[in-house]
């Protein structure tokens, strides 16, 4: 099963500190808007999401069709397609894409201790 990128997005109580300890630790912005709470950053490979009042906990999340640098990949398994599979393991899902939809969309799950999973699709 190939899920896409990963990164973690975590829910901060104030996004300037955040960024500015993270920017300590040698990751440097690649997207997002801080006007509007949200910053994606990134040290190698590794991407951190960081969102103020969107969410309450932390969540891991994958994205089918980018690589770890959020760039469209030629070939990847669609969401619909994931979701579908994991229904059929007998994962129960928090929130589904419509399986009838084309394009951009997103479903959500737990695992065994509670932390949240979604997998997100942008294209």
């Amino acid at each position: 099963m190939k899920l896409g990128s990963f990164s973690v997005s975590l829910s901060v109580k104030d996004i300037q500190k955040s960024k500015e300890f993270y920017e300590k630790l040698g990751f440097d912005s690649m997207g997002g808007n801080i006007e509007h709470n949200w910053l994606i950053m990134k040290n190698e490979d590794t991407v951190i999401g960081l969102f103020q009042g969107m969410f309450e906990e932390n969540i891991l999340t994958f994205n089918p069709g980018w690589d770890q640098k959020a760039e469209n990949l030629e070939s990847f398994t669609d969401v619909r397609d994931l979701q579908h599979e994991l229904k059929s393991k007998g994962i129960s899902l928090l929130s589904e894409a419509d399986a009838d939809s084309e394009g951009p969309a997103s479903f959500t799950l737990k695992d065994p201790d509670g932390n949240i999973i979604l997998v997100d699709q942008h294209r």
